[in-house]
């Protein structure tokens, strides 16, 4: 497996596989063509189809200062990846050269035909089964194995990407307004977040904070903030709500919500690589079911439990988010994506509970539930992965 690094991205929202993806990707073609003097991307498949509403072209413009046509082709289908572009540099009308790239989600992109020096394997060991051995045999936590592998520097990296999180739920919690895109919808986090009642329970409080800060995230997402994939942008709002929650909550100091962060980050890297976390290859299970499992096992960490209760509250989620489609409203990461974070930041708690009870009488393995979450996702009908052609999308008037 990669580093975390690669999992865990700093960047602008709202979509990593519509944004960072395409960012990253037209950065690196405009350097490789210093000379150039005019580009042309050609978007297909989801990018296509849903690139204007995940602003896709407003960041290609962005890198090529407006000296790019975009062509948005909804029509020409690529087997490689749903989210692929190419990418053309030209010179006095001349051709210089051109790449596909494929925007693979988490904002990471891979080049046709080529493999980037950046992805070098880290980690050796690539099931859960594999490294709960491993862990028990050492008498390591995940966290300590994410140092082993990575060395002490992943700290100041999962410190940064601990900051930015903090940064984006304060930013969010603190904006109000209306979300830009033409779906009118009005900022809510500050509004969770403030709200307060005599005779509010204890659980109706949880709720509404742990709501209130997943909002808070994704509502800075969907206006091009800047915020962490976890494991995309569009499920960028569940774990950093589930950590902040704990850390309120329970005094967790931000050295114990860091280690929380590298456990969450082997099962988020244990899902893409054995699996997807793209939207539009598998589905949302693949993006706010990742994320829900990512939570689960952060807070289980917080809460100091074993490995199998780690991996029993992870493949939970992943188990009861199977089918989740991705069927985004005029192609805004909105309606349902907002939502469907809060919901997911409760429901990784409730696993981490559940779990804790009921250990022992487990059936499913968390390496089970990747495998078959992947192949759920790729039996999924193309219109409920990303395309805005099925579901909520097309029944929205």
């Amino acid at each position: 497996m990669k580093s975390l690094k690669y999992l865990y991205r700093i960047g602008r929202g709202p979509s990593s596989s519509h944004t960072i993806g395409p960012f990253n990707a037209g950065t690196m073609f405009k350097n490789l063509y210093p000379s150039a003097d005019n580009f042309k991307v050609i978007l297909y498949g989801s990018l296509a189809k849903t690139g204007k509403g995940h602003m896709t072209d407003l960041v290609l413009k962005e890198v090529f200062e407006n000296k790019v046509e975009i062509v948005f082709d909804e029509i020409t289908e690529t087997k490689e990846h749903p989210n692929t572009l190419d990418l053309f540099a030209y010179k006095e009308n001349e051709l210089l050269g051109s790449l596909r790239v494929f925007s693979v989600g988490g904002g990471e992109i891979q080049i046709q035909g080529q493999k980037l020096p950046e992805q070098k394997e880290v980690y050796p060991l690539n099931s859960f089964d594999e490294i709960k051995a491993y862990c028990d045999n050492k008498g390591i936590r995940l966290y300590d194995y994410v140092e082993e592998c990575e060395g002490k520097e992943i700290w100041d990296y999962l410190t940064k990407v601990w900051e930015v999180m903090k940064q984006s739920i304060h930013d969010g919690l603190n904006t109000e307004g209306v979300l830009r895109g033409g779906l009118d919808l009005k900022r809510k986090a500050r509004f969770l977040y403030r709200q307060t009642h005599i005779d509010e329970s204890e659980e109706t409080k949880t709720n509404r904070l742990i709501c209130a800060f997943a909002y808070a995230v994704s509502e800075q997402n969907a206006s091009t903030g800047e915020i962490v994939t976890a494991p995309t942008c569009g499920a960028s709002g569940v774990l950093p709500a589930v950590l902040k929650f704990l850390q309120v909550k329970r005094n967790f100091t931000d050295e114990q919500i860091v280690k929380a962060i590298a456990t969450a980050g082997i099962i988020g890297n244990l899902i893409k690589t054995n699996a997807s976390i793209s939207g539009a290859e598998c589905g949302c299970q693949a993006e706010v079911g990742t994320a829900c499992a990512m939570a689960a096992a952060g807070a289980a960490e917080l809460y100091g439990l074993n490995l199998d209760e780690i991996e029993y509250s992870a493949e939970m989620c992943i188990e009861h988010h199977l089918g989740l489609t991705c069927d985004p409203i005029l192609g805004l990461v909105q309606i349902p994506c907002i939502e469907r974070n809060a919901v997911a930041a409760m429901r990784a708690l409730n696993a981490v509970n559940l779990a804790d009870f009921l250990v022992d009488s487990r059936k499913i393995s968390f390496d089970m539930i990747v495998k078959t979450m992947y192949e759920t996702g790729k039996d999924l009908k193309v219109i409920y992965r990303e395309t805005s052609e099925g579901g909520l999308a097309k029944n929205y008037k």
